[in-house]
């Protein structure tokens, strides 16, 4: 299933545009009224937000579009910058556990191992995420009112 949503184009920079969602935050199941979402991303993003997306069609600023996400990049991106650093984090701590020589030492080496682990976790995600950069969302189309 294909992610989409309605947007704005901002701006332009070579072959992608620059868009701020016309989402009012919530999913659209309940138009916001039920679980509250639309309430919490007017609590947090007062501002708008503008989304860097392919732009294949060549629509121009002022447009109004429809914008995919393909299948599964947003579970690939929650794994990226979610469960990788944490599972260096993790790893880091219990490398550094082990390699403490005594009882005394275990936490300062665990600690110095989570906060490596999670460094290069950051990194490495970042790093793969810059040669997944053709995943980018793209425009699909012009909006329609039907």
């Amino acid at each position: 299933m294909t992610l989409e949503t309605r947007a704005t184009v901002v701006r332009i920079e070579g072959s992608v545009a620059f868009v701020e969602s016309a989402q009012t935050g919530s999913c659209g199941q309940c138009s916001g009224k039920g679980c509250g979402t639309a309430k919490l991303s007017k609590a947090f993003c007062s501002k708008p937000r503008q989304f860097q997306v392919d732009n294949p069609i060549k629509a121009v600023v002022g447009d109004q579009v429809v914008v995919s996400v393909a299948d599964g990049a947003v579970l690939r991106g929650i794994g990226l910058v979610y469960l990788l650093p944490l599972a260096l984090l993790v790893a880091g701590a219990a490398i550094g556990n082990s390699m403490a020589v005594t009882d005394g030492q275990r936490d300062g080496y665990a600690a110095a191992g989570a906060a490596l682990g999670l460094i290069i976790g950051f990194l490495v995600s970042r790093g793969l995420d810059s040669t997944q950069s053709s995943r980018l969302p793209r425009i699909e189309r012009q909006w329609r009112e039907d």
